[in-house]
């Protein structure tokens, strides 16, 4: 199975079209974890706010692309190759979240997390750097940046709602 396109390929695995959804789901469920952990969210709502995210928002992110990639002009096999990788990568990923707060007893569920989660991006970093021919490292440290900053807003929004929510 190729997810290439004549425009935008890169071999037989274009980490472009899992690009957007893997980051996307990667970074949420991070933040989402940390931050209603932070609240002290029991965690059935935790999973639930994961489940939520990654069909109510994942749908509409991949028919957002979808519809810019048809904006775009981009020939309409290769859009809906794209829509659909965006949907199955976001979905996949959360589930590996979902499993992890399950799996790990509620007070102890953010470190798994956090480390899983900078795991994968990292993972994904390092393929879209390679794919690119441009070194990694350097990529991965900015990409990590960003996600500590989600995840550090996430959990400071979560404690302020723990402190001062009603």
């Amino acid at each position: 199975m190729s997810w290439t396109s004549s425009n935008h390929g890169v071999g037989v695995f274009n980490p472009r079209a899992f690009s957007f959804g893997g980051t996307s789901a990667i970074v949420t469920s991070v933040g989402l974890i940390v931050g209603l952990g932070a609240a002290t969210a029991a965690k059935a709502t935790i999973v639930s706010g994961l489940l939520i995210v990654a069909i109510a928002d994942n749908l509409t992110d991949s028919l957002s692309i979808h519809m810019y990639q048809e904006a775009e002009q981009l020939e309409e096999d290769a859009a809906f190759r794209t829509t659909v990788a965006n949907f199955a990568m976001r979905l996949l990923v959360a589930s590996t979240f979902v499993l992890i707060t399950l799996a790990v007893p509620g007070g102890y569920t953010v470190i798994p997390t956090i480390a899983w989660g900078l795991l994968l991006l990292s993972a994904l970093t390092y393929s879209l750097a390679r794919a690119r021919h441009v070194g990694p490292g350097r990529e991965i440290v900015k990409h990590l940046a960003v996600a500590i900053v989600v995840v550090a807003a996430s959990y400071v929004i979560g404690t302020c709602l723990r402190q001062y929510g009603t």
